[in-house]
């Protein structure tokens, strides 16, 4: 009986190891009509209390050398754990979006760059914390020089 006692203890400290972190997709990848239009979906993933769950995202981005900041709403869609950003932020200009999540004592973060031709995963970086100021300084100046998106 004690064996068992501890393979459960393992299994569950497995589980909650994973760590809180989100997952990157096309809009197309939520299922879900309503959100076919959005400039990306993500899920979360690794959070043990759901119902605690704290989302919140900002597009960062430079118009004609200016810096802009728009506050973005993260849209549930009709799958648990999965969420839309919808383009809020103006056409024009380079912009990357972040995403912060905090799920109990456990965070995590994202930077997204997103062009004209939709968001960029493979340019995308996720983080177990939200994004510092330098971070997103940095992303900025990389679409400025020609990166990706």
């Amino acid at each position: 009986m004690l064996r068992k006692g501890i393979v459960l203890l393992g299994i569950a400290t497995l589980a909650w190891g994973q760590g809180f972190t989100f997952t990157l997709g096309n809009p197309v990848a939520a299922q879900d009509f309503q959100v076919k239009s959005a400039a990306f979906v993500f899920r979360t993933e690794g959070c043990p209390e759901p119902d605690k769950l704290q989302l919140s995202s900002m597009a960062e981005g430079l118009v004609s050398g200016e810096r802009r900041s728009v506050t973005v709403k993260v849209l549930p869609t009709s799958k648990p754990g999965a969420y839309a950003i919808a383009q809020s932020w103006p056409r024009e200009g380079k912009w990357v979006v972040t995403l912060k999540g905090v799920c109990g004592s456990q965070t995590a973060g994202a930077l997204v760059p997103v062009g004209p031709g939709g968001f960029s995963r493979e340019a995308a970086k996720l983080f177990p914390r939200p994004a510092t100021s330098s971070e997103i300084d940095a992303a900025l100046k990389a679409l400025t020089e020609g990166g990706k998106q």
